[in-house]
């Protein structure tokens, strides 16, 4: 049985690996986050405590139990935020990464490596795994950076690169815009909604499932892990209001430009999934799927409540 260590085991994605592995039972666990464990099943794997930006701390972890792979989740992916606070965004996104290639190196560990769709311009999507980065924000060079990073190491890497992930679990540290759109409609407030950006969203579920491949077949390169259902962004929170039944007058169309974000977004990425079908596998559901799943998901949770 294969061993998995995993980093950011708090978030959104680290839990939904935790789930599915403890769910089928076929690799051991090892969970990594900063602070205590999230999860709230403490049986059937083993937790630690563990500080990306911490080298020593790094080796130390992955020296004591020597995965077979390390599944790289925790970043900075507020855009907003890596545009504003760059140095904190280049330590969690870029030097944390340049720790991990060194400590699997040394213990001969195959590095999983979570990236996004914002290394694009967005002006040619949808992309194919080996097209032209160009990103426009921050967030997006770190990612890119990061990536660089993995391509001229000599250590066994794949990079998995997805957009807009969403879904459920017990300890939510923040929303996702399924959640946000769901809740301001249900209270009947209006929501602004940008027009002019298109996406691939993807179910959080669908994407541990395509880390966990990729560490059984041992895969190697660059491979696109998105939804397979390209949409505008104001195209997904109608899905969403249709989806529950809810008021589509409270939604109103805006262009990306009277947001005033900090840091500029991709207009349309999406990606070509070919590949990771092929080669590994990935199956991932159509987003109106990805709702109904992320619902009864919830249901449960609030009837466990």
């Amino acid at each position: 049985m294969k061993k998995i260590l995993v980093t950011g085991s708090n978030g959104l994605l680290g839990q939904k690996i935790t789930e599915r592995i403890l769910a089928q039972n076929d690799f051991e666990l090892v969970a990594t986050g900063k602070g205590k464990n999230r999860y709230p099943i403490k049986n059937g794997y083993t937790y630690h405590e563990m500080d990306i930006l911490d080298a020593e701390n790094i080796d130390h972890v992955i020296g004591m139990y020597l995965p077979d792979a390390v599944i790289h989740t925790a970043a900075m992916t507020n855009v907003d935020t890596c545009e504003t606070e760059k140095e904190a965004c280049w330590a969690l996104n870029v030097t944390a990464v340049e720790h991990l290639i060194k400590a699997c190196k040394k213990h001969d560990a195959q590095l999983i490596h979570l990236s996004t769709d914002f290394i694009f311009d967005g002006l040619a999507g949808p992309y194919r795994e080996e097209d032209e980065p160009s990103p426009v924000s921050f967030y997006g060079e770190s990612k890119l950076a990061a990536e660089l990073l993995l391509k001229k190491s000599d250590i066994k890497w794949a990079i998995l690169r997805t957009i807009i992930v969403y879904g459920v679990v017990n300890d939510m540290s923040r929303s996702n815009i399924i959640l946000w759109a769901k809740g301001a409609l249900e209270k009947g407030n209006p929501i602004n909604v940008v027009d002019d950006q298109w996406r691939m969203p993807t179910l959080a579920d669908d994407l541990a499932e395509i880390c966990l491949l990729a560490a059984a077949k041992e895969a190697r390169g660059v491979y696109n892990a998105s939804g397979k259902d390209m949409m505008s962004i104001l195209e997904l929170v109608q899905e969403v209001a249709d989806y529950y039944g809810l008021d589509k007058s409270l939604i109103r169309p805006i262009s990306s430009a009277s947001l005033n974000q900090a840091a500029k977004r991709p207009v349309k990425t999406g990606f070509i999934l070919d590949k990771s079908v092929k080669d590994l596998g990935y199956q991932p559901h159509s987003f109106r799927e990805g709702i109904a799943i992320m619902e009864k998901q919830w249901n449960l949770l609030k009837n466990d409540a």
